[in-house]
């Protein structure tokens, strides 16, 4: 991918650095959403073992620095440098990877084809990353966000079609059974529910696709819970009234925008999570 097709982080990212052990220090509140394990020597360790074949030419030590400069990238916002250092790895890189170019083409590439084509990108190496590493809650969860916000940018009739629905789900649940506290997961099953229920219908998105919208409030509740300080949690919150109750939703729907809009963000994800919050109320 051309660098220059990859637009700057367009906000402050003072703070957002985490050098040395400031970012094994702050990694339980940056990961809370994703339960992403902290990739010190012994899961590098791990995850060489697991991924046999497919795993990068590199040492435990070797390979924690490397997945370590990789996500301090994406948390200061430079999502080329950490998309680039994550694929480079493989499978093993394919969560901060697929992070980094799904975060930065929802918020700063403008175009759908091209979002579209990054989607379809992370999507594959999510891919490569469940045949590779089954066992990571996260090589599931990824291929799940990375094909839910594909299937956005398309027509819900293309999208059912294409049976993108059904894969969403298999790959959130496979994450939630190895690791049920995973909030984003919790929080993309309740959108999951919701989508559907406010593009065709609750009967025949129940009766198809076992959509419910007691479903989609269950495991938003679940994920603020989890990640009360997450501006995602809530911003989804928002989008899933909106969903499910239209017009009569947009006041609590607000409400939840000025949860996210006044969360502190931890790094440069939640800093454009935030902004966009900020943007509806406006």
């Amino acid at each position: 991918m051309a660098k220059s097709k990859w637009a700057p982080f367009p906000l402050d990212s003072k703070g957002f650095a985490y050098a040395g052990d400031a970012l094994k220090k702050a990694w339980p509140q940056l990961h809370a959403g994703d339960a992403e394990p902290f990739p010190d020597a012994k899961h590098a360790a791990a995850l060489l073992k697991a991924a046999g074949k497919t795993a990068p030419k590199l040492d435990a030590d070797a390979l924690a620095a490397a997945l370590q400069d990789a996500w301090r990238a994406f948390h200061r916002g430079d999502f080329q440098a950490a998309f680039e250092a994550g694929e480079k790895l493989g499978p093993i890189g394919a969560s901060v990877a697929v992070k980094a170019i799904g975060i930065h083409a929802t918020y700063l590439v403008d175009g759908e084809a091209e979002k579209q084509k990054r989607f379809e990108q992370g999507a594959q190496l999510a891919e490569a990353a469940i045949k590779a590493l089954p066992d990571e809650a996260n090589s599931h969860y990824r291929h799940a966000f990375a094909l839910g916000r594909y299937s956005q940018s398309l027509s819900i009739a293309k999208a059912l079609k294409q049976g993108i629905a059904g894969k969403v789900r298999t790959s959130l649940d496979n994450a939630l059974e190895r690791a049920p506290k995973h909030a984003e997961a919790h929080t993309a099953l309740a959108l999951y529910h919701a989508e559907i229920i406010g593009k065709i219908g609750a009967m025949i998105g129940g009766l198809t696709y076992g959509a419910k919208a007691s479903e989609a409030e269950s495991h938003i509740k679940t994920a603020l819970k989890l990640t009360p300080d997450s501006p995602i949690a809530h911003v989804e919150h928002g989008n899933l009234i909106l969903l499910l109750q239209g017009e009569k939703g947009e006041d609590k729907a607000a409400g939840a925008y000025e949860k996210a809009a006044k969360c502190k963000p931890k790094d440069a994800m939640e800093a454009l999570d935030a902004a966009w919050a900020r943007d509806q109320i406006e």
